[in-house]
């Protein structure tokens, strides 16, 4: 989910401000942030669905990014959705929206 960019140079301090997958937050601000305990998030790492980035001491860092992937994750917990069927589900829901734009991009007068 997280796309890895190994040939990009380092953001400086000031682009860091507006990439949403630089790590800026900590398990326990991000779990703040969604109202929603560290284990949920351990529980989105375990399934595959969220891989954070690790700090120099081993503590998971979040982006904007997977706090927003960790929110729709939620809203599908909260409405009853196991929580290995909600990862699944937003899995499907990426690559479906994936597909649609290749394929727009393949076949723009569709």
């Amino acid at each position: 989910m997280t796309p890895d960019h190994p040939d990009a140079p380092a953001p400086s301090a000031g682009d860091r401000f507006d990439d949403e997958h630089y790590p800026a937050y900590t398990m326990g601000r991000a779990a703040d942030m969604l109202g929603t305990s560290q284990g949920f998030l351990r529980s989105l790492d375990e399934n595959g669905l969220i891989q954070p980035q690790r700090s120099a001491g081993g503590h998971r860092r979040y982006s904007r990014h997977q706090l927003r992937v960790a929110a729709r994750v939620r809203e599908l917990v909260d409405q009853g959705t196991p929580i290995d069927a909600a990862c699944r589900i937003i899995t499907l829901e990426d690559q479906l929206h994936e597909a649609r734009q290749r394929n727009a991009e393949l076949h723009p007068s569709d």
